[in-house]
């Protein structure tokens, strides 16, 4: 064998490794969606949130009045058009049932693997800590989307059956196609989703410090109410900004026309400051912590 196959042959074996790392770690991540998502909790959640937009169309038909000029945003546009059904609710859910899903999702990705035993299997190598914190941030991530269009679609498939459709006035006055603001709707479910991750990140690191899921869940819970409340005090105002909470109502400003997307683009990177800190803060405990369990 001559020299050259002698070094072809370490970097044919080094490629095969590399292979092998990569499909290891989507394979990882898809029997981890899998898990997740065949969870009967995981769809009690999204079905809760599916109802949300419901009882808001019900509400809003069965009321004599239809339009009293309280309530959330965008409740009095229900009865001109059924495509605001969907943003009333994203609207409602946000500052309450969104970040509660989120919060029993990401409290359990770590604790509950540890409650239940599991967690040292699925440390098994080649899997590795940092790939575990990955793919279970991700998993997390693509609930945050599942559960945002989950609104949004029930919304609008409501809205079509109970209300009038067609054209919608935007908040600045101008009138758009029901597929131009069909498609405004999937920005706003990504905003959402966008304005979650940080929250998201948070849950994860908060995971990392305890055996207890439920312990985790309600704390990743607390805190998201915590911060909405600094939010709402004029006195804390110079913490505003910095809060994760601050952004997520604002996707009202992708509802003008032209788009305004300042605010979209502040939310994710607040929302990313979030996810580089408490990710680090995630395995910088995860990688020292011993696993007994």
């Amino acid at each position: 064998m001559s020299s050259s196959e002698l070094g072809a042959v370490p970097a044919s074996r080094s490629v095969t490794e590399r292979r092998t790392r990569r499909s290891l770690g989507l394979g990882f991540f898809l029997s981890e969606l899998a898990v997740l998502f065949r969870r009967r909790r995981t769809w009690a959640m999204l079905l809760a949130l599916a109802a949300v937009p419901v009882l808001i169309a019900v509400a809003v038909r069965l009321s004599s009045s239809g339009s009293s000029g309280r309530g959330p945003a965008f409740i009095d546009n229900i009865t001109q058009n059924g495509l605001f059904v969907g943003i009333a609710g994203l609207t409602i859910a946000i500052p309450l049932f969104l970040p509660l899903t989120v919060g029993v999702v990401s409290g359990d990705s770590i604790a509950g693997e540890a409650n239940t035993a599991t967690l040292r299997y699925l440390l098994v190598s080649p899997v590795g800590r940092i790939r575990l914190l990955v793919v279970k941030y991700l998993a997390a991530a693509v609930f945050c989307l599942a559960a945002t269009l989950t609104l949004s679609i029930a919304g609008i498939l409501i809205g079509i059956a109970l209300f009038p459709v067609g054209p919608v006035t935007l908040l600045s006055g101008d009138t758009v196609s029901i597929g131009d603001s069909l498609v405004r709707s999937l920005l706003i479910a990504l905003y959402a989703t966008v304005s979650l991750l940080g929250l998201s990140a948070i849950g994860l690191f908060i995971s990392t410090l305890t055996d207890a899921p439920v312990g985790a869940m309600a704390a990743t819970v607390v805190l998201s109410i915590v911060a909405q409340v600094l939010d709402s005090l004029s006195q804390t105002s110079w913490l505003h900004p910095w809060l994760f909470s601050h952004y997520w109502l604002n996707f009202a400003d992708l509802l003008r026309q032209p788009i305004e997307w300042s605010s979209f683009g502040q939310n994710a990177l607040l929302q990313l400051g979030y996810v580089v800190v408490f990710g680090a803060l995630a395995y910088g405990r995860f990688s020292s912590k011993d696993i007994l369990s």
